[in-house]
């Protein structure tokens, strides 16, 4: 256990660092549109992974299996991050963060289904826990499917959705691979993605001359730079990282300690209005999550002491 009190001080760093990124991304929003917000934000953080690689500190191996990543990197970051920036314009960074708490849900689901991972009933009832406190969250907002509101909550699902893919896609590279040259290659593929979304839109617009406008605001500016070099490509770095030291169940309780921060960042300095139900749903989700991983973390005992 001593000798892991380190990855676990990184884990919790991890978990603050991805608890803020919500609260920046809303306060870069609205300053700047989402496409132009997310090209900066990946163009900044390729940049920042790229110094090491530049300088000759750190010695990539890719060469020609380098396409066996593009796929990860599609996913995370270019779908999580696009779908997740659209669902944020439609709705508030706690609903954004608490929706986020679903990822292990998904994982879980996902890994049984394309990994062929086993999983007992009460993990199953577990899941439909979970699941059911976003439906609670939806329904006591008094949403429709027509409304915004609605809308939003879809796109954060869908980027979630993403985020798990890319966790189950993960697994099966991540013994190939250092944490650093997938962040790289996640990193650019974004940055890509990105900034070719940014410049088509413009170009057709005629208004490539305000694509950096948004960084004359200070708020933008400052945000941009969190998000950018903390939230893409350290928090990348550092999860990739971490899900080679301890395993995926405890990086999730760390993941929902993020979501816990990042509904209290939005109250605390967005004044975002957080209703009982927000808490209610919250509890649920987190809930489930929690038992998931705690009823795995018994199987594997219980496999061990035999």
């Amino acid at each position: 256990m001593g000798s892991q009190r380190p990855v676990y001080l990184l884990a919790l760093l991890y978990a603050l660092i991805i608890g803020f990124s919500f609260l920046f991304t809303k306060l870069a929003l609205q300053v700047a549109d989402p496409v132009d917000t997310l090209a900066i934000r990946f163009v900044i953080a390729f940049f920042a992974i790229s110094v090491p690689v530049l300088a000759g500190w750190i010695k990539l191996r890719l060469s020609r299996s380098l396409w066996r990543l593009i796929p990860l990197g599609l996913l995370y970051p270019t779908a999580f991050f696009g779908f997740q920036a659209v669902g944020l314009t439609y709705t508030t960074s706690s609903e954004a963060a608490i929706f986020q708490a679903t990822s292990p849900i998904f994982t879980l689901a996902l890994a049984t289904l394309l990994l062929r991972e086993s999983t007992t009933w009460i993990q199953k009832a577990l899941v439909l826990f979970s699941v059911g406190g976003v439906i609670y969250i939806a329904v006591m907002n008094g949403v429709s499917i027509e409304s915004t509101s609605a809308w939003g909550m879809v796109w954060l699902l869908v980027s979630t959705v993403a985020l798990s893919l890319y966790s189950v896609l993960a697994r099966l590279h991540r013994s190939g691979y250092t944490a650093f040259e997938m962040s790289y290659v996640m990193m650019l593929t974004g940055c890509i993605a990105f900034t070719t979304l940014a410049v088509v839109r413009h170009t057709i617009a005629g208004t490539m001359n305000t694509l950096l406008e948004p960084l004359a605001e200070p708020t933008f500016l400052l945000s941009i730079l969190y998000i950018g070099l903390m939230s893409s490509m350290l928090s990348s770095v550092m999860s990739n990282y971490l899900l080679s030291r301890i395993e995926a169940y405890k990086m999730s309780l760390f993941v929902n300690l993020g979501t816990l921060l990042s509904v209290a960042a939005g109250v605390v300095f967005l004044r975002e209005k957080l209703e009982y139900f927000h808490i209610v749903g919250a509890m649920l989700i987190i809930g489930g999550v929690l038992g998931v991983h705690t009823r795995a973390k018994k199987q594997v005992t219980e496999v061990e002491s035999r």
